[in-house]
């Protein structure tokens, strides 16, 4: 039997909407069909990459899902000055097959506690359907996190969070379809962090 050791790791850069935010695609499931927010370097228990992703000076935010990463950068920083460094580092990093996740350390989320009715069953339908994977292809996410009295409260993750268009897309966008798609949808917020 031949044995052919690590598969080797290839990683590209695409751009977001968010100009503070770029996306690490890898040919490796980092997180298969979850996703996980790190916005800064205290909550980084449950990951190994995210923690030593923010020793370097210049990350603010790590955004992990799937087959990527999205990092946010400090404003002084260039990405045209730091890319080659975190491909590099991310490469070695995956090639030698170490955690990016540590399952047993998540804290779950609060989950929303009210009645399930057909109205949060729809909205989280349209969330899942047509809303996420627009999102993740910009190297975000967007995740439900409360339906009251017709105003549907989300959170914006990765390059979303902070992007100067985030709240046009949110506006114009999410809340215009979810308003026509479900007529008790009166208003789309975002979570503050």
């Amino acid at each position: 039997m031949i044995k052919t050791g690590n598969p080797i790791i290839s990683i590209y850069t695409e751009m977001t909407p968010n100009p503070e935010t770029m996306k690490f695609v890898v040919n490796k499931l980092l997180y298969p069909n979850k996703s996980i927010d790190f916005p800064d370097a205290a909550s980084t228990t449950p990951s190994p990459l995210a923690a030593e992703l923010f020793t370097f000076p210049f990350i603010r935010g790590v955004f992990i899902c799937s087959n990527f990463v999205t990092l946010t950068k400090t404003n002084d920083t260039d990405w045209t000055d730091v890319i080659p460094t975190i491909k590099q580092f991310l490469k070695e990093y995956l090639e030698d097959n170490r955690a990016v996740i540590n399952e047993d350390d998540i804290v779950a989320a609060p989950v929303f506690s009210g009645d399930e009715s057909d109205v949060v069953q729809r909205i989280k339908e349209l969330l899942e359907n047509y809303v996420k994977p627009a999102v993740e292809m910009d190297g975000g996410a967007i995740q439900f996190k409360d339906y009251d009295d017709g105003v549907v409260t989300v959170m914006l993750q990765g390059s979303c969070s902070g992007c100067p268009s985030s709240m046009i897309t949110l506006k114009a966008g999410i809340e215009g379809m979810m308003k026509r798609m479900i007529p008790e949808v009166k208003e789309v917020v975002a979570e503050a962090e």
